[in-house]
């Protein structure tokens, strides 16, 4: 079987913290066959979610590092990234937004559009990553999916409309109302896998009438034959609006709304069909290098395979082998045994072990495909390096990385552990640009900076769990220096009887600050009162 570039999906989950990531990355793998039984977050059986694979992050509950996975869902092969919701693991976002075509904007039905939602927003647009937005949490108290979607529209201008109603919400949510087919979905059996369609419950056809009506009025724009359909008051085909909303998604120009919870297993095998539907597949992304042959001149790359290969490391891993480099292939072919240039240290290497990553585990293939999601084992690289084949001398642009905000000093319990300090130290700042280490000349402190206290806990953490360096952490002292703010007058005697004739003088003036010099001495002595020596 042919490589089909046009049915592989590079998405990612991004939303506030706590609005249900990992747990709908969860079932999507359930529902994609890929692990047999789901495990919560914070369960108690123990386990912990497969995508959570740090020993911290199950304890605590959140995802710390972004963790990648391939799933088959019915024809097509979708490459999923999950990443953190915390703005102290902002790095983790922005890398994975980097190298992702589409991705899941994830809302909590109750708390609706929060802090974080706003910054992921932005990162979103500045990657120009078309996504479609997904309702968690419908069966919570108070959940209102309808309103959550009037805020898209409000809070982040967004043009977003609803293709699902729930079929009840809190404690009564049933199933959906699929607006584009129109249709009752539900999920039966212990998991929620039996998917059964079924007829719009009579008490919902005037609303799911009234809110389909809303939608075509709003996708027609993108899409003249569904226009003249509606002009001639025709019923629309499923396909005429299918071609719609895929139009105005991948012109980030429209927002589609799903609704569901990820928790009661309800609402997560429409929202895979609508990955396949309306995000991008790697052909219908444009991909731009520089080409520093030609004065950093732009130049668009294509997902073909017969074309010289172009792949950006975007992440690094320390594990038990070494180092792991995270790529995405964005031209060519990569197979096992070729030869690529680092195009910052212009270093050639040869690619020994290629490997496809799901979560931790991995599996090793021969070959990585155009389009596709890969790791390389022991290539000495930073994050964010671009690797090029033979005949071609181009780098994937960088990705932005914001200034540390908040400082610690920390220095190892005990002298016996400098080395491993060291390492650790050494590790992290290569793996994430966000965390910061420098040596103060003044106090001589090591000082650590990052992006919140959580960001520096988990890596204090981390150096005690994954290099046995336990680290004694404190706010970095700060050197005060004295300065003249205003102008001062001073009148001394100096009186001193050592035997003899003793010393006497008395001196007066004043001290004031000055702009441009660093000092100035006038001497003021008139016809040789005081002798000079």
């Amino acid at each position: 079987m042919a490589f089909d570039i046009t049915k592989v999906r590079n998405i990612g989950i991004s939303a506030h913290i706590d609005s249900g990531k990992t747990t709908t990355s969860e079932r999507i793998l359930f529902y994609c066959n890929k692990i047999h039984a789901i495990h919560e977050v914070r369960g108690k059986d123990g386990v912990g979610a497969v995508m959570d694979n740090m020993e911290l992050e199950r304890e605590r509950g959140i995802t710390i590092q972004s963790a990648a996975t391939q799933v088959q869902w019915k024809d097509i092969t979708i490459n999923l990234i999950d990443t953190p919701g915390h703005v102290d693991f902002t790095v983790e976002v922005e890398r994975s937004l980097r190298v992702l075509d589409g991705a899941i904007m994830i809302l909590c039905a109750v708390a609706g559009v929060q802090s974080q939602s706003i910054t992921v927003d932005r990162q979103l647009k500045r990657y120009h990553v078309p996504r479609i937005a997904f309702v968690n949490k419908c069966d919570r108290q108070g959940a209102n999916p309808i309103r959550v979607c009037h805020q898209l529209r409000d809070k982040l201008g967004l043009n977003s409309h609803m293709v699902e109603l729930p079929i009840g919400l809190e404690d009564k949510l049933e199933g959906v109302v699929d607006l584009v087919g129109m249709k009752a979905i539900y999920f039966d059996g212990d998991n929620g896998e039996n998917i059964r369609i079924a007829e719009i419950p009579a008490n919902m056809k005037d609303q799911a009438a009234e809110y389909r009506a809303e939608l075509l009025d709003a996708v027609s724009n993108f899409d003249d034959d569904l226009m003249e359909t509606l002009l001639e008051e025709k019923e629309p085909t499923e396909e005429q609006i299918i071609k719609a909303i895929r139009a105005g998604t991948l012109s980030e120009q429209f927002v589609a709304v799903f609704c569901g919870s990820a928790h009661v297993n309800k609402g997560i095998q429409p929202l895979l069909d609508g990955v396949e539907r309306y995000l991008p597949n790697p052909t219908e992304v444009h991909n731009y290098a520089l080409d520093l042959d030609k004065n950093e001149e732009q130049v668009e790359l294509f997902n073909v395979p017969d074309k010289p290969t172009v792949a950006l490391a975007f992440k690094l891993d320390d594990g038990q082998f070494g180092q792991l480099t995270y790529i995405r292939i964005y031209q060519g072919r990569l197979p096992k045994g070729a030869e690529l240039t680092n195009v910052r240290t212009k270093k050639r290497f040869k690619v020994g072990r290629l490997v496809r990553m799901n979560s931790a585990a991995m599996e090793d293939i021969s070959v990585g495909e155009p389009g596709d999601i890969c790791a390389l084992f022991g290539v000495d690289c930073a994050s964010g390096d671009t690797f090029c084949g033979e005949g071609i001398n181009v780098a994937m642009t960088s990705m932005f990385v914001p200034t540390p905000v908040i400082s610690q000093a920390v220095r190892p319990k005990d002298k016996s552990m400098a080395a491993n300090f060291a390492k650790a130290l050494n590790r992290f700042t290569k793996e994430d640009p966000t965390f910061q280490t420098e040596l103060d000349p003044e106090s001589n402190e090591t000082i650590i900076k990052g992006m919140g206290e959580l960001h520096l806990a988990v890596y204090v953490e981390r150096m005690k769990r994954e290099y046995k360096c336990e680290v004694e952490v404190t706010p970095p002292k700060v050197a005060y220096r004295e300065s003249i703010t205003a102008q001062a007058s001073f009148n001394y005697t100096h009186k001193k009887q050592t035997g003899g004739s003793g010393q006497y003088g008395r001196v007066a003036g004043f001290m004031e600050p000055l702009a441009d010099k660093d000092y100035e001495f006038v001497d003021a002595i008139k016809g040789g009162a005081i002798p000079n020596e």
